[in-house]
């Protein structure tokens, strides 16, 4: 089973940015890939998606200020955050997304801490 580490995160002031990286232990190749986050107390969110064409989906919540992308050559997916907010705290995972009924394929990471400061 394809193992996914994130990093990146990490704590910054509002309006700052951020990358996170997402690296898979097997080939990404045909899937995609998609962000998520869950914040403390809440739900883990879907926040952007990306095909193996590069066409790319987002939250309404981070439409704007983020952008996924990926290299298939090197595993990765990564995730660069603008104009970061407060809301944006939360821990941020990756995983790939059945083609159909778009659940999340694998085993879920260690994921990566984002902390925005007011």
């Amino acid at each position: 089973q394809v193992q996914l580490v994130e990093s990146g995160g990490g704590l910054v002031q509002a309006g700052g940015s951020l990358r996170l990286s997402c690296a898979a232990s097997g080939s990404i190749f045909g899937v995609t890939m998609g962000w998520y986050r869950q914040a403390p107390g809440k739900q883990r969110e879907l926040v952007a998606t990306i095909t193996n064409t590069d066409t790319s989906n987002y939250a309404d919540s981070v439409k704007g200020r983020f952008t996924i992308s990926r290299d298939n050559a090197k595993n990765t997916v990564y995730l660069q955050m603008n104009s970061l907010k407060p809301e944006d705290t939360a821990v941020y995972y990756c995983n790939g997304l059945h083609p159909t009924t778009r659940q999340p394929l694998g085993s879920w990471g260690q994921g990566t801490q984002v902390t925005v400061s007011s």
